[in-house]
């Protein structure tokens, strides 16, 4: 296993680099009683912090993140060893995400957070605005997939509105959580605002009994219901970023070169462990079997294995045993069905850690798990459809919504078919790159989640929003209070007549008001 306590002691776990099957060191387990003194703790140090100006919050986040670009060499080799994934993938997924994230929210926050004026059509004597308010402390739990980016960006934005945070890392991969800890004590930051909590799942549990303000969770479909009902249970909001199986759907004017090559990347970087993968492909009659040809071709052209000296790879390890297992589930299945295997199916001959070919699957169809489960591993199945119509009725045929992908050279085509489907983004001739950019709202539809991470939206979705309304002109007691009279009554009878009647009177007073 990749996480485990330790023999002898029920205190601490095992944290395994699923390359090479060996241990890197031992983490405590933090119960429920020190889950609670930390959110003390930084509860304590967040009513300090609020009071900040959000400009000098955003100085100190400045500071930190200068921190992290000076030691990226050492956080890449960090995220490596725990979750497997190649060393140019640590710094583009998990650095670039973190860096860039950091840096947009930093410069745009006091924008983003200024006070949100409301137009008032008829109360035009009042004024209103929405005032963003830190909400106290925010709990975020995140996954192993992006082991730095995911709590390096949640963690950010929380602090940047103002929020004490508590952390708790996967169990999977909670030393870049840890690296990323230093970093912040190192930048400056009071060293009881951000807190993080190592254990399993009973660690997580115990976070949100301790009732923060705010849950930020990114992770599976099962363990993001619980804590809805969790959360539910004690009143407190949440956001969830959950599953996805992203289809991408090919038309048949698609550049078949482009499209193998996204197709081949969007499915097998990170080993296919990202919630944005490419997960299935509907590709039209007319251009089934290029595009079939090639991505079977690249993905076998795919290095797969651990980097060694100068030796570059493609694909790296999977994460941990039980994604291996589910992989092998997924095409046992699917053979079984009718599915060829045109690309991979295996472990690498040889291989002693949690190595998978890259794998390509034809000839599928919804009765298969692996169109219709999320694969979260290096599988891409391919089915053939007739048209666009299909195509988009197959890829909305899912419990799940969080992104999709359209390739097609007319561009209005692609926004046509775009908006067709039931997922929170999508992106035309391109894949995954969206799901780390800082501007752009991440979330899904069905059991992909509620609410959105990252983009100015998920921002404020951090925040207290509190509504405030005052007089613009000296107060005075409004003629509809007590007590009425009959001469109130014509006038407020006069005044809906007025304002609301479908006559030219009407319509005069509302163009007036607005």
């Amino acid at each position: 296993m990749v996480a485990v306590q330790s023999a002898g002691a029920q205190d601490h776990f095992d944290v395994i680099n699923p390359a090479t099957r060996d241990r890197i060191r031992s983490v405590p387990i933090f119960d429920r009683a020190r889950v609670s003194e930390e959110v003390a703790r930084a509860r304590r140090a967040g009513a300090a912090w609020a009071k900040l100006p959000i400009e000098a919050r955003c100085d100190r986040l400045r500071r930190v993140r200068d921190v992290i670009q000076r030691r990226s060499d050492e956080i890449a080799d960090v995220i490596s060893s725990e979750n497997g994934k190649v060393r140019q993938e640590a710094f583009f997924h998990d650095l670039a995400g973190t860096l860039a994230t950091m840096t947009y929210f930093a410069d745009n926050a006091p924008r983003i957070l200024a006070p949100e004026a409301i137009h008032l059509s008829v109360a035009k004597y009042k004024r209103s605005y929405i005032s963003f308010q830190p909400r106290g402390l925010i709990a975020v739990i995140t996954p192993w997939n992006f082991p730095f980016f995911m709590p390096g960006a949640d963690v950010a934005m929380a602090l940047i509105t103002g929020a004490a945070v508590v952390l708790k890392p996967s169990e999977v991969t909670p030393l870049s959580a840890l690296l990323l800890k230093e970093c912040y004590d190192e930048g400056g930051l009071d060293p009881d605002l951000f807190r993080v909590v190592t254990g399993l799942g009973e660690t997580g549990a115990a976070l949100i009994d301790a009732r923060p303000d705010h849950v930020v969770f990114t992770g599976s479909v099962p363990t993001g219901r619980r804590i809805a009902i969790a959360c539910a249970e004690r009143f407190i909001s949440y956001t969830l970023e959950l599953g996805g199986k992203a289809p991408a759907i090919v038309l048949d004017d698609a550049d078949l070169e482009l499209t193998a090559k996204a197709i081949t990347w969007g499915g097998f970087a990170n080993a296919g462990q990202i919630c944005a993968s490419v997960e299935r492909v509907y590709a039209t009659g007319a251009v089934y079997d290029g595009l079939l040809a090639r991505v079977s071709e690249q993905a076998g052209a795919l290095r797969v294995g651990a980097a060694r000296g100068d030796r570059v790879v493609d694909v790296g390890a999977m994460s941990f045993p039980r994604q291996v297992e589910v992989v092998k589930a997924h095409i046992a299945d699917a053979t079984q069905k009718g599915a060829r295997i045109t690309a991979g199916g295996a472990t690498p001959e040889g291989s002693t850690g949690l190595f998978f070919q890259p794998t390509v699957l034809a000839d599928c169809n919804h009765e298969m798990s692996v169109m219709k489960e999320e694969i979260f591993g290096p599988i891409v199945p391919f089915m053939k459809v007739k048209d666009e119509d299909e195509a988009v009725s197959l890829a909305n045929d899912s419990h799940l919504g969080l992104g999709a992908y359209v390739f097609t050279r007319d561009k209005a085509r692609g926004r046509r078919v775009a908006e067709q489907l039931h997922v929170g983004s999508v992106m035309i001739n391109d894949v995954v790159t969206h799901a780390g950019l800082p501007e752009i709202p991440w979330g899904g539809y069905k059991q992909s989640g509620l609410g959105v991470v990252r983009s100015d939206r998920g921002l404020r979705e951090l925040c207290e929003q509190r509504h405030i309304n005052e007089d613009r002109l000296p107060s005075i007691a409004p003629p509809y209070w007590f007590p009425y009279s009959e001469k109130t009554e014509r006038g407020i009878v006069a005044f809906v007549k007025a304002v609301f009647g479908q006559g030219l009177a009407g319509k005069l007073t509302r163009t007036l008001l607005r």
